[in-house]
């Protein structure tokens, strides 16, 4: 494809999708469950610049309220597109079942076997040559999960542990969750006021209702972290974690309640509220001016949490 970004998705004129596909990086699919015929992508810079350090490696966990979403969506591509380029990483988009044909915790376990095929293929002899490649670092993985992949991301921070010493040799560093899909049957300020665009109550209270196991409310433990059967947080050891979310989203006020509470436990976190952003501003339009600071932000946590183990 040309370096002129093109529409390959118009809903009606109110959101466009273009994919901005210059050559600077190439792709490719792979399987990671062969069971549940579960694909990831794989996204490398063409051209490496540095040729003395080694690529850090981004999970990127899609969104879609674990009811819709693909790695193959145009949105997800050009996100990871952009991550790859303009982080000069290596990005695994894994693929997972979504509900309600796979109800929670389904997605939960696909991200975590997909993080285990990094650890198989680090520790086979016959690993993808993408991976094997002296220019990939598996000590310096990053999860970047959006919306309903933030959730995931936190769900594997708290189920991985502090250094993820279950997947040695490969070493998770830090969670960049961006706008986190969390629940609650009590309403935050910022869920009852205005709807998005693209987003309103009545369709995150679907998408609970269509993923959560049947019967279940949005108090359930893997949408309420803080609900009445929800387990603590603050005796685990977590690894460092990023938030990231817009300041008209109508998830803001969970995600920045999560941010406060985890950092009143001492954890490690940060949170950033880009003003005026919608839902999906990053993954939707990763070349925009905010979408620079996205990747500035993310590139200065990558860099401060590759320096200390």
């Amino acid at each position: 494809m040309g370096s002129i970004p093109h529409i390959v998705e118009d809903f009606q004129g109110v959101l466009r999708v273009y994919i901005h596909d210059d050559g600077s990086v190439i792709w490719k699919d792979c399987c990671f469950h062969k069971g549940h015929n579960l694909q990831l992508r794989l996204y490398k810079p063409a051209a490496e610049s540095n040729a003395t350090s080694k690529l850090p490696i981004l999970y990127y966990l899609h969104g879609g309220g674990f009811c819709v979403g693909s790695r193959t969506w145009p949105n997800c591509h050009n996100c990871c597109l952009r991550l790859a380029s303009g982080l000069c990483a290596l990005v695994v988009a894994p693929d997972y079942r979504l509900a309600p044909e796979h109800r929670l915790p389904a997605a939960m376990e696909d991200a975590l076997t997909s993080l285990k095929w990094l650890q198989a293929q680090a520790l086979s002899e016959n690993c993808d040559a993408w991976l094997s490649d002296q220019r990939v670092d598996l000590s310096r993985v990053f999860v970047v999960g959006d919306s309903s992949g933030g959730n995931m991301a936190h769900h594997l921070a708290v189920e991985l542990g502090a250094g993820s010493p279950g997947l040695d040799p490969v070493q998770v560093r830090g969670y960049v969750l961006m706008a986190p899909f969390f629940g609650g049957t009590v309403r935050t300020g910022s869920e009852e006021g205005p709807s998005e665009a693209m987003l309103n109550l009545e369709l995150l209270d679907r998408f609970w209702r269509l993923s959560l196991p049947v019967g279940d409310t949005a108090d359930h433990p893997l949408a309420n972290l803080f609900g009445p059967a929800s387990p603590l947080l603050e005796p685990l050891e977590l690894d460092p974690v990023l938030v990231l979310v817009g300041g008209s989203e109508l998830l803001k006020d969970r995600a920045k309640d999560y941010a406060k509470k985890l950092k009143d436990m001492g954890k490690k976190i940060e949170y950033v509220e880009f003003e005026g952003k919608e839902h999906g501003f990053f993954t939707n339009d990763p070349h925009s001016e905010v979408g620079n600071s996205v990747l500035q932000v993310i590139q200065g946590f990558i860099s401060q949490k590759s320096d200390k183990l």
